[in-house]
């Protein structure tokens, strides 16, 4: 599993910032960069489980992860420990490939600098998703920038 790490300044407070990313009308629109039509269902509050979702690539259905929110401090922090996939609409946490991402998180901080918004992501993956991630999050993190700085 390889540890990655993406940062941004954006020019809002925290307040907005942590809602456009944890907010159910705002998160497809960021997370879209990672697969079009993402969404979530479930609750960012600590201990609950939360299932990220969208569109099965071959056509079938939704495809995801179920996660679980480990920890949440209010315009702070968020951490999510992911614990397997779901494929087709069926969550999956016990199969070999779902396994490979149990205790793997992906927490974001967000930190008052510049009179804006630090957002960090620090995220454990698969290593044959790295580069993915790599190409993706600064595109997220861009598209997550604009809505933030929008009026």
């Amino acid at each position: 599993m390889q540890k990655i790490h993406f940062s941004i300044h954006i020019n809002a407070p925290r307040e907005k910032v942590w809602n456009i990313i944890l907010g159910e009308a705002t998160y497809p629109e960021w997370a879209s960069t990672f697969s079009p039509g993402s969404y979530f269902k479930g609750s960012w509050e600590e201990g609950s489980k939360i299932l990220f979702l969208g569109p099965n690539p071959n056509g079938t259905g939704e495809a995801g992860m179920v996660s679980r929110i480990k920890e949440n401090r209010l315009h702070e922090f968020v951490s999510i420990e992911h614990l397997g996939t779901i494929s087709d609409g069926v969550e999956d946490t016990t199969s070999e490939d779902a396994k490979k991402w149990a205790q793997s998180y992906e927490n974001y901080t967000f930190t008052d600098k510049d009179g804006g918004t630090e957002v960090s992501v620090d995220m454990s993956t698969l290593d044959e998703y790295t580069s993915m991630f790599e190409e993706m999050w600064p595109k997220a993190l861009q598209a997550l920038k604009e809505l933030a700085e929008k009026n």
